[in-house]
C-alpha cells in the first residue's frame, strides 16, 4: 500500500508543480484549491491533445440551459474542471486513508522476527492477537491473549466468598453440570462483575486443560481443577471436582487442541519475562509463526478509485436531473408570469415594457434576499438581449426556444406575431393564455394528488396489517 501512496503522492506533487501558475475562482475553498489547479492543468493538456474526450453534446446543451447568457466554453470548462477536481480529491484522500490504515495495521504487530511477543505493562492490559502457525504442510490459526507483566493489589475475603458461590454456574459453559462435562468449560482469567484474577491448574491437563479445553478421553475421568484467586496481595486456593465424559472430536481438532495447550504452557513459563518466546518446534518438526492483522488499506484504495470514477461518470446524470427540475419549475411558474403580462398589457404597457417591469421587480426581489426563479431568469435574459440590440421578435423567439417547453414557445410565437402583424386582440389572447395555463396547472395538481394517493397506498396497507395484528393477537392469546 505504501508504494501506491508514494506513487500517487509523487504524481500529485509533480502535477501541482506543473499547475502552480493556474488560477482558481475566488470562491474556491482553500483545501480544494490544489485539486482545482491540478484539474485545470490536466483539462487544458487533455483538450489540446484529445479533443473528443470532453465533447458531450448533451452535456453542453444542458449547461447552456442552466446558465443562459453565460459563455458556453467558460461554463463547460468550469463544469469539467470541478468534476476532475473532485475525482483527484477522492483518489488522493482515499490513498491517504489507505496508508493510515496500513500504518495502523502494522502498528498492531507485536511479534518479532525471532518469534518473541513483547508484553505490555499492567495499565495496557492484555492484548488479543491472531497467530498463524505453519507446521509441516498444515497452517493453523490461533487467537491468544498476550498478558501484561503480572502485578498484584489488595484483597477482600467477602468478595472471594461471593465469587466462589457463583463460580460453578459461570464455568459450566454448555454443560448441564460439573458431573457431566462433555464440552469445553469456561475457565477464564477474569469474570464479569468480579475484579479477581483467576489462575487455573488442571490435575490432568491431557484431559482437561487449564484453559477449559476438553481433549479426547476413552472413558469417564475425574479431574480436579485447582484455582488460585488473587485480588491485590490477597490469595486463596480452592479445588473444584469435575467429571469428564468422552467427547467426540476429529483428529484435526485434537491436533489444534494440543497445539493450543502448547501455546498456553509456553506463555505460563514466560509470565515473569518481558517477552514471550513462542515454541520453535513440536514433535521434532519446526513451527513457522506469523501474526494475522486486519489490513484494509488496499480495499480503501480500491473503494476510493471506484467512488472517484462513479462520481465523475454520474455527474452528467445529475446535470440532466437539474434540467428536468428546471423544466418542472418553469411549468409551475408559467401561469403566474402570463397573468402578470396580461395585467401589465391591460394597464397600457407595451410588451417590451411589461418584460422590463417583470425583470425589474424580479431583480429588486433578489436584492432583498429572494430566491432565483427560472422563468424570471429567462425574462431577465430576454431584457438583456433587448438592451444589447437584438430585435424584439428575435428576443421573444429565443425566449421560447431556450425553455424548450410548449407553453413558452406558444407565448413567444404569440408575442412575435403581434410585432409582425400588429394583432389588436393581443390582450384578449394573453388573458385566454393565462386562463388556459391556470387550467393546465389545476389539472397537473390533480394528477400529482392522484399519484400521491397511489404512493400512500402501500404504507396504508401496512398500517392496516399492524392494526389487525394488534387486535387479533390479544384475542387469539385469550382463546
Amino acid at each position: 500500500m505504501y508504494w501506491i501512496m508514494l506513487f500517487i503522492s509523487a504524481g500529485f506533487l509533480v502535477l501541482l508543480f506543473l499547475a502552480r501558475k493556474q488560477d482558481t475562482a475566488p470562491d474556491t475553498p482553500s483545501l480544494l484549491k490544489p485539486f482545482y489547479k491540478a484539474a485545470m492543468y490536466l483539462y487544458k493538456k487533455i483538450c489540446s491533445r484529445v479533443t473528443g474526450i470532453f465533447a458531450s453534446v448533451q452535456v453542453e446543451k444542458d449547461l447552456l440551459r442552466l446558465h443562459p447568457g453565460e459563455a458556453g466554453e467558460c461554463v463547460k470548462t468550469e463544469y469539467y474542471v470541478k468534476k476532475m477536481a473532485i475525482f483527484l480529491a477522492i483518489i488522493v484522500l482515499g490513498s491517504l486513508f489507505g496508508a493510515a490504515a496500513r500504518f495502523s495495521a502494522q502498528g498492531a504487530v507485536i511479534l518479532g522476527e525471532d518469534g518473541s511477543l513483547v508484553r505490555g505493562n499492567y495499565r495496557e492490559g492484555a492484548r488479543k492477537i491472531d497467530l498463524k502457525a505453519e507446521y509441516g504442510q498444515q497452517q493453523m490459526h490461533f487467537q491468544v491473549n498476550v498478558e501484561p507483566i503480572l502485578l498484584t493489589g489488595e484483597e477482600a475475603d467477602t468478595l472471594f466468598t461471593d465469587f466462589l458461590d457463583k463460580l460453578p454456574a459461570c464455568i459450566l459453559g454448555e454443560n448441564e453440570s460439573l458431573d457431566k462435562v462433555v464440552c469445553d468449560l469456561t475457565l477464564a482469567k477474569n469474570y464479569e462483575d468480579f475484579p479477581i484474577d483467576v489462575q487455573w491448574e488442571s490435575s490432568k491437563p491431557g484431559t482437561l486443560s487449564s484453559t477449559g479445553r476438553l481433549y479426547t478421553v476413552e472413558e469417564k475421568e475425574e479431574v480436579t481443577l485447582e484455582l488460585q484467586l488473587s485480588y491485590g496481595e490477597y490469595k486463596m486456593t480452592e479445588e473444584i471436582k469435575v467429571t469428564v465424559l468422552p467427547p467426540e472430536i476429529s483428529e484435526e481438532e485434537q491436533l489444534y487442541q494440543e497445539m493450543e495447550e502448547l501455546l498456553r504452557r509456553s506463555q505460563e513459563e514466560s509470565m515473569e519475562q518481558e517477552t514471550w518466546k513462542l515454541p520453535a518446534e513440536w514433535r521434532g518438526e519446526g513451527i513457522r509463526w506469523s501474526q494475522s492483522v486486519e489490513d484494509n488499506s488496499i480495499l480503501l484504495w480500491i473503494v476510493s478509485v471506484v467512488t472517484a470514477f462513479m462520481v465523475f461518470m454520474l455527474s452528467d446524470k445529475d446535470l440532466h436531473q437539474q434540467i428536468e427540475k428546471r423544466k418542472k419549475s418553469l411549468k409551475k411558474e408559467y401561469p403566474g408570469m402570463v397573468h402578470k403580462l396580461a395585467l401589465f398589457v391591460g394597464a397600457g404597457m407595451t410588451i417590451r415594457g411589461a418584460f422590463q417591469k417583470l425583470a425589474g421587480d424580479y431583480e429588486a426581489d433578489c436584492r432583498d434576499g429572494g430566491s432565483q426563479i427560472s422563468a424570471y431568469e429567462e425574462v431577465l435574459y430576454t431584457c438583456r438581449e433587448l438592451r444589447s440590440g437584438v430585435s424584439e421578435g428575435a428576443s421573444y423567439e429565443h425566449f421560447g426556444k431556450r425553455t424548450e417547453l410548449q407553453e413558452y414557445i406558444r407565448l413567444s410565437t404569440l408575442l412575435a406575431q403581434n410585432l409582425k402583424k400588429g394583432n389588436s386582440t393581443l390582450l384578449e389572447r394573453l388573458r385566454e393564455e393565462a386562463d388556459k395555463a391556470a387550467e393546465e396547472r389545476l389539472q397537473q395538481s390533480k394528477k400529482l394528488g392522484e399519484e400521491a394517493g397511489t404512493k400512500l397506498l402501500v404504507p396504508m396497507v401496512l398500517m392496516l396489517a399492524v392494526v389487525m395484528a394488534m387486535i387479533m393477537i390479544p384475542a387469539l392469546s385469550n382463546m
